[in-house]
C-alpha cells in the first residue's frame, strides 16, 4: 500500500510539473518559430497591425490566459457567484448544488446580462478590425468604451470618488478634472469590484433572513418539546428546501439578479 501510494504521489507530481512546463514550452516553440522566419516580436509591432500567423497565435494564447481574470473583474460574474454561494450556505445543503453547477449557472447568467455589451463591442470594434478599417490600437480603444460605460452604470459614485481621490493623493495620475467616462480602467475596475461586493453581500443578507427564521422556529419548537439532542438543522433543512421550491426560488433569484443590472 505504501509503494502504491508513493507511486501515485510521484505520478501526480510529474503531472503537475508537466502542466506547468507545457505553456512555457509552447511559448518557446512559437518564439523559435518566429525567429526562424525572421519575424520580430514586439509590442510596437503588435499595435502596428502585424499579420503574422505566429503573432496572432501568441496574442490568442495571451487572451485565453487572461479571460478568467477579465471575467471576474469586468463582468457581473463575481456578484452572481457570490450570491449563489450565499444561497447554498443559507439553505445549509453543504455541497449541493456542487460548485460546477453554480459556476455554470453564473456563466449562463453572465452571458445573458453581458450580451448587449458584447454585441456593441462586436459592432464598433471587432467587425471594423476584421474588415481592416482600424488597427489594433484603435480596436482596443473602441472595445474598452462599451464595457467601461457598463461598469460605470453599476458602480456607485462613492466608490469612484474613493479611488479617484486615492489616485490623486498618491500622485499616480492627474484625474481630478476628468469626467467619469474619461477615467482610466485602473480606477474604474477596482471601484466596480467594490460596488459588486457590496451589492452581493447585501443580497446575501436578504437571502439569509427567511431561512434564519425557519431555523429559529424549528429550534424553539424542539426546545419546547424537550428534544435537546436532536440537531435543529436536520429538521429545518427539509422545510427550507420545500419553502424554496414552493416559492420558485431559483426563478425569483435569477430574475432579481438580472433585474439589478437593468
Amino acid at each position: 500500500m505504501n509503494k502504491n501510494s508513493m507511486t501515485q504521489n510521484n505520478r501526480s507530481l510529474v503531472l503537475k510539473k508537466a502542466l506547468m512546463i507545457m505553456p512555457m514550452l509552447a511559448i518557446l516553440f512559437f518564439l523559435t518559430a518566429t525567429k526562424a522566419h525572421g519575424a520580430e516580436l514586439s509590442v510596437e509591432g503588435l499595435l502596428a497591425g502585424e499579420s503574422s500567423d505566429t503573432v496572432k497565435i501568441i496574442v490568442l494564447m495571451t487572451i485565453i490566459a487572461i479571460v478568467p481574470t477579465l471575467l471576474l473583474m469586468m463582468t457581473c460574474f463575481g456578484r452572481i457567484i457570490i450570491v449563489l454561494s450565499f444561497l447554498r450556505n443559507a439553505l445549509g445543503t453543504q455541497q449541493t448544488p456542487p460548485n460546477q453547477i453554480l459556476v455554470g449557472l453564473a456563466l449562463a447568467i453572465t452571458f445573458f446580462v453581458m450580451s448587449p455589451v458584447l454585441t456593441e463591442i462586436n459592432t464598433v470594434a471587432l467587425q471594423p478590425y476584421n474588415a481592416g478599417t482600424i488597427d489594433s490600437q484603435q480596436f482596443l480603444d473602441q472595445a474598452v468604451v462599451p464595457i467601461k460605460e457598463w461598469m460605470l452604470k453599476q458602480t456607485t459614485t462613492t466608490d469612484v470618488d474613493l479611488f479617484t481621490s486615492l489616485s490623486i493623493q498618491s500622485g499616480q495620475q492627474n484625474v481630478e478634472n476628468l469626467a467619469p467616462q474619461e477615467l482610466p480602467l485602473t480606477i474604474v475596475i477596482p471601484a466596480f469590484i467594490i460596488s459588486e461586493l457590496k451589492r452581493a453581500f447585501l443580497i446575501g443578507f436578504l437571502i439569509f433572513i427567511p431561512f434564519l427564521l425557519i431555523d429559529m422556529i424549528v429550534s424553539s419548537v424542539l426546545m419546547s418539546m424537550g428534544m435537546m439532542m436532536l440537531p435543529p438543522v436536520m429538521i429545518s433543512l427539509p422545510f427550507k428546501i420545500m419553502l424554496f421550491v414552493v416559492v420558485d426560488g431559483w426563478g425569483l433569484l435569477v430574475k432579481t439578479l438580472i433585474m439589478t443590472y437593468n
